[in-house]
């Protein structure tokens, strides 16, 4: 009898259709049953795992529906005895307010005293544990969950996947106690989402997720040099093709719409499979992973959300699409570019711009990065290309500030949409991040008093939620507080003689915040609301921290400067 391993998760949701994501433990069928209704899909496998995607179709708008999941025709989800509420799956409804969370940098580590002094306490869980208090308050529960990167550490490993490493392979041995493989992947996968409150959350709201460079390995894809670097590394190709293809599996397909996943080559192969044998997914998921990773434009990781006449959500791949070579470096490649120059529109009262990386980073964070590029790329000859990129893979200076040629193209987008030349101007654009390990709010303007002049209308933001539970270290917060003070206007002469001009400028008007954090946002026509939550350990009572807001504000526009 087939048993869960994970989940089940509830992926892309619309007004009419949702999608239920699992792991099992062996080839079945997997159905739910929901309002008087029943789905199936059978597993396919990868690795020796096995996955299905139930697609759950003719629901009403703003449907609230309990479900049951059953393998093989056996109750699996949810469980006997639990204390936690009925799972639902929840369609969005356009003619409410929209209401999002958002975080990234999650490490997957016990919930006890002592690690709640290393790592803090887990905002999500605490997050999952206060919904969870009240389930007959549906509006605590967001639409959508958006993960923003690093849900899985790869390279910075905990002592419980660094035990099933143990078991399977030498640790002293490259590459230690880094990942290796696909199967050790899956596990990561396992712990990060198997604590009952998380996955209890995560079987009731709606998730959307991109990577960021701990999914795979700190640094992934800062320049051309590295790449170079890890590609003379014997293990690298098994690590980024079990990077990639995990991804996929675990992360991407739930991204996609039922159309959406039609379109993609790998899951036709599970549509279109006949006979009674469970499809084996592994060897053209693992021939795809190298692909994409050798061409990048062979697949495009970005993705976008209709959130209704409120909202729209353009979800942007800041890691795998880039371009390396040198004098034409950029953040993503031409046919992304494309892509996005296609999805930032009007005609929208918000338009939601979800990157891992900040668009838009603290000013001194934004004017050291910006220069290191320029000395990286060879302002001061060879000298200063070798501490350029010493100081780029050493300090982390590798965000859209490092990619000057993007960043400006996006920042014209940007204003091109604010300003109504591609639709009626929003009420506001707002870039949503993690990454950085502190959180913030930064509000920017058209550099130009012309174009600033016809963007009054909209306000750009940039809202930073960084980390979930994986707290800066204490002798690092006095810079990032520092960093955060003044306006970034890289257009002096100092900065002018090697970064050309910004078609913005901004300044932190809120944080930055160095808690565990989740953030929420909520759109109710022109008005937009946002706060960020902590959990707080109170009677020592580590098990069950309390949720606490640590900022409840509605952003204003920044005065032109």
């Amino acid at each position: 009898m087939a048993a869960l391993v994970l989940g089940p998760l509830l992926r892309h949701c619309d007004e009419s259709t949702a999608t239920l994501w699992v792991e099992v433990d062996s080839a079945c069928t997997v159905s739910v049953t929901a309002g008087g209704r029943s789905w199936s899909a059978p597993t396919f496998a990868v690795h020796g795992h096995h996955y299905a995607l139930v697609a759950l179709d003719g629901l009403a708008p703003g449907s609230v529906l309990p479900y049951v999941l059953e393998l093989d025709g056996d109750a699996a989800w949810p469980e006997p005895g639990s204390d936690l509420p009925a799972p639902c799956v929840r369609t969005l409804d356009h003619d409410r307010p929209v209401h999002l969370a958002f975080g990234s940098c999650r490490v997957s580590v016990p919930h006890d005293a002592e690690h709640h002094a290393a790592y803090g306490v887990d905002a999500l869980r605490s997050w999952a544990l206060d919904a969870a208090a009240a389930p007959e308050d549906r509006r605590r529960l967001p639409d959508l969950l958006l993960f923003l990167g690093d849900q899985v550490y790869a390279d910075e490993t905990s002592e419980e996947i660094r035990s099933f490493i143990a078991a399977r392979r030498d640790p002293e041995q490259a590459p230690w106690w880094e990942l290796q493989d696909y199967q050790e992947y899956a596990e990561l996968y396992r712990i990060a989402w198997s604590e009952p409150a998380n996955r209890w959350l995560l079987s009731t709201v709606q998730t959307a997720m991109i990577f960021d460079d701990h999914d795979v390995r700190d640094d992934w894809n800062t320049s051309a040099r590295w790449r170079e670097d890890m590609a003379r590394k014997a293990w690298w190709h098994d690590r980024i093709v079990g990077a990639l293809a995990s991804y996929w599996v675990y992360q991407h397909l739930g991204n996609l719409s039922p159309a959406e996943r039609a379109q993609d080559p790998l899951w036709r192969m599970v549509l279109d499979h006949e006979g009674p044998a469970e499809l084996d997914l592994g060897e053209a998921l693992d021939a795809f992973a190298e692909r994409a990773d050798d061409d990048p434009a062979s697949y495009r990781w970005s993705f976008a959300r209709e959130l209704g006449p409120q909202a729209r959500l353009v979800v942007v791949d800041s890691r795998a699409a880039r371009v390396l070579e040198p004098e034409h470096r950029s953040m993503i490649d031409a046919e992304e570019m494309a892509w996005l120059d296609d999805q930032l529109r009007g005609d929208v009262e918000h338009l939601l711009i979800g990157t891992s990386l900040p668009y838009l980073l603290s000013p001194g964070l934004h004017h050291v990065e910006a220069v290191v590029e320029a000395l990286a790329e060879g302002a001061l000859g060879r000298p200063g290309h070798e501490v350029g990129e010493w100081v780029r893979r050493a300090a982390d200076t590798e965000h859209w500030a490092a990619f000057q040629d993007g960043f400006r193209r996006v920042g014209e987008m940007v204003l091109d949409v604010a300003t109504g030349g591609r639709g009626s101007a929003p009420s506001s654009v707002v870039f949503l991040s993690g990454d950085v390990h502190h959180s913030y709010v930064a509000e920017a303007w058209a550099a130009e008093e012309s174009v600033r002049e016809r963007s009054g209308r909209t306000r750009i933001l940039q809202a930073v939620c960084s980390p979930i539970r994986n707290e800066l270290p204490r002798v690092m917060r006095g810079a990032v507080r520092v960093a955060s003070r003044g306006t970034a206007r890289p257009t002096g002469r100092f900065l002018g003689r090697w970064v050309p001009p910004s078609p913005l400028h901004w300044r932190v008007t809120q944080g930055p915040w160095l808690d565990n954090l989740l953030a929420e946002l909520e759109i109710d026509g022109p008005r937009l609301s946002m706060w960020w939550s902590t959990g707080v350990v109170e009677d020592d009572d580590h098990a069950r921290p309390r949720l606490r807001r640590v900022a409840d504000l509605s952003p204003r526009r920044a005065p032109a400067r």
